[in-house]
């Protein structure tokens, strides 16, 4: 993007930060447009790590046999669930489930890569893509609204209710995108909903809250990321007595 020096996409490193694009024409009926096509390896990155996370999912819902028949989500883990329900002679079968490896390579295909066609025919490319760079994002924020946090259908009529809701909404979006930053990028809107969902904790006296969740990989990244107690941290005051006794003993 840079200088203009043609590129080949295969020879690009994975940790390379710079931006590349393609411009060709295109005039699909009878607008003449241009097509500027893009490929950012840290945005490839980002959708490479999203899409394991899903994987990991979709491999848990086989494991446990929980597999979601409705798919509104577009980028529900369940897309990457195949299933055969016939023989090879077509005859009747049960429903066998699988792990559909084929659509998972496809969309790999496609990291990093953002398209925008334009009828702006003479202006630089700079100046489109300078506009149009932060525009996955935005309809990331739409889609994240609608989907996870249910700012739509609104079921109310009355104008101080409506403007409630999507305040509420608007500061939960807030929140999650400062939350998704400080966890290095690398967990889906969807993940990181299901853990905080299922996050409880038990008010012991004189010990504060204790977590009681599965610790894993995300949960070690929330405690870091919002300063919270980790539960190894948690002892009884009795632990701790015994705890200087066997210190002292050492000494």
């Amino acid at each position: 993007m840079s200088d203009d020096t043609p590129v080949n996409l295969s020879e690009i490193p994975d940790d390379d930060n710079g931006l590349y694009y393609k411009d060709e024409p295109y005039t699909p009926h009878t607008l003449h447009q241009r097509l500027i096509v893009t490929y950012s390896p840290k945005y490839a990155r980002y959708q490479k790590s999203i899409r394991e996370a899903q994987v990991e999912r979709a491999e848990k819902m086989l494991q446990t046999g929980n597999i979601k028949k409705e798919r509104k989500n577009p980028n529900d883990p369940a897309r990457f669930i195949g299933k055969v329900a016939a023989t090879e002679d077509g005859e009747i079968a049960k429903i066998h489930n699988y792990l559909d490896t084929e659509k998972i390579e496809l969309e790999a295909l496609y990291d990093g890569i953002y398209a925008v066609t334009t009828d702006l025919l003479d202006d630089d490319v700079k100046d489109i893509l300078k506009v149009s760079e932060g525009r996955w994002e935005i309809e990331e924020y739409f889609r994240i609204m609608k989907t996870d946090f249910e700012a739509r259908p609104v079921f109310l009529h009355d104008d101080i209710r409506i403007k409630a809701h999507f305040l509420i909404c608007f500061l939960a979006l807030v929140i999650y995108r400062y939350l998704e930053k400080d966890l290095g990028d690398v967990f889906s809107c969807e993940t990181l909903l299901d853990k905080l969902r299922t996050m409880n904790f038990a008010d012991i006296q004189e010990q504060g809250f204790i977590p009681l969740y599965k610790r894993d990989k995300l949960t070690d990244a929330l405690h870091d990321a919002c300063g919270f107690e980790t539960d190894y941290k948690f002892i009884t005051k009795s632990q701790m007595k015994n705890i200087q006794k066997k210190s002292k003993g050492r000494e």
